[in-house]
């Protein structure tokens, strides 16, 4: 028996899933790993374009290649994961009655058919919830590829709820610091609940000293922005902190993120004179055509991305009233706001800049 027929799992893989991670096949441990032949075309063809899915195809092609010289990737090529890697141009001759294989989709799914029909304990590894659907329909086990997904619900939120005597919270309160026993990360936020008089208070955790330093209720509105809630006040220490450099926020559409952001960035680069201007910026994500498409020079073309933007600048220039400040067009010809495509900030410098990466979640790895 070969080294191929002791493996307990074969796994065929999709085109999309190597657009997804070029090196998805590292992540199969120990298994047999299948490419279709048609995966390769599909590789081929994505090769020339110009965008995430082009530089994908080609470093995917690459890896491939690179694997060839450790033998024939017909017959079976060991990788550095214990795994083998075929390229297979299996069909079963039973064809499903209805099944066309007039699309290179359906012709990787076959592969994957033919493979189980052999007798193999095949899955099929897909992006494509349809493709999984039809594989699923001939009886295939067929999988997502998940080794780069994130479950929110496991992200670090970067505060905790602790439950505390009126004792405790009083000396909170009276003093702004209290020593914290339980390790938290630097700069998490504590949120000290008084259950008995229903209290609320919040600190931020100095990894250094073991304390942590009360953060105020009393937040003056920011640009003529007021936090709502616990969160928001989390959001505003951080962002108004010319320490930390880097702060993420995450949460559902309409939780202030980019609002907040908006707001301290004005105040920092406005009335604080902290910075020298400040950047707002989002990946350009296309349904359909890319930005090149529109009619138009960059100012207008990103204005269709750059909307949501728009919108909460204008409501902050509606509530900040200050005689000098009329229009988000007077900021930007004053240059104290920028507002750029993400696709065009490579080879920039962005010294002293307050800079906001919106929809960061739709960011590439590349990216």
């Amino acid at each position: 028996m070969n080294t191929v027929e002791q493996l307990s799992k074969t796994f065929v893989i999709d085109t999309n899933v190597l657009i997804h991670n070029p090196e998805a096949v590292m992540s199969f441990r120990d298994n047999e790993i299948v490419i279709p032949l048609w995966v390769l075309e599909e590789l081929d063809h994505l090769k020339s374009y110009s965008d995430q899915r082009g530089k994908s195809a080609r470093e995917a092609i690459r890896f491939i290649a690179t694997a060839t010289k450790n033998g024939n990737l017909h017959d079976g090529v060991k990788l550095e994961n214990g795994s083998i890697l075929r390229v297979v141009m299996t069909m079963s001759k039973d064809i499903p009655e209805g099944f066309l294989l007039d699309k290179n989709d359906n012709k990787i799914i076959m592969t994957a058919y033919a493979l189980q029909q052999q007798g193999k304990r095949v899955f099929f590894v897909s992006k494509d919830i349809n493709a999984r659907v039809k594989a699923v329909s001939l009886g295939l086990r067929a999988v997502d590829y998940e080794k780069q997904k994130v479950d929110i619900n496991t992200l670090y939120s970067g505060y905790r709820d602790s439950d505390v005597s009126a004792d405790t919270f009083d000396t909170f309160e009276r003093d702004r610091v209290i020593p914290w026993k339980d390790t938290l990360h630097p700069n998490e936020y504590a949120v000290l609940n008084d259950r008995v008089n229903s209290r609320t208070a919040i600190g931020r955790y100095d990894v250094a000293s073991r304390v942590l330093n009360w953060i105020t209720r009393e937040i003056d509105p920011i640009c003529g922005i007021s936090a709502l809630n616990e969160r928001q006040r989390i959001a505003i220490d951080l962002l108004m902190d010319d320490t930390i450099p880097l702060v993420t926020l995450l949460g559902k559409a309409g939780t202030g993120k980019t609002l907040l952001a908006i707001a301290i960035g004005l105040k920092k680069v406005i009335e604080e004179k902290k910075y020298s201007r400040m950047l707002v910026s989002r990946p350009v994500v296309p349904v359909g055509k890319d930005i090149g498409y529109l009619p138009g020079e960059k100012t207008v073309k990103m204005s269709n991305w750059m909307e949501p933007l728009f919108d909460n600048l204008e409501y902050i220039l509606g509530v900040y009233k200050r005689p000098s400040l009329k229009s988000m067009d007077q900021l930007i010809k004053d240059k104290t706001l920028e507002i750029e495509a993400l696709s065009f900030i490579r080879g920039r410098s962005l010294p002293n800049q307050f800079i906001i990466i919106d929809e960061a979640q739709n960011l590439t790895p590349h990216e």
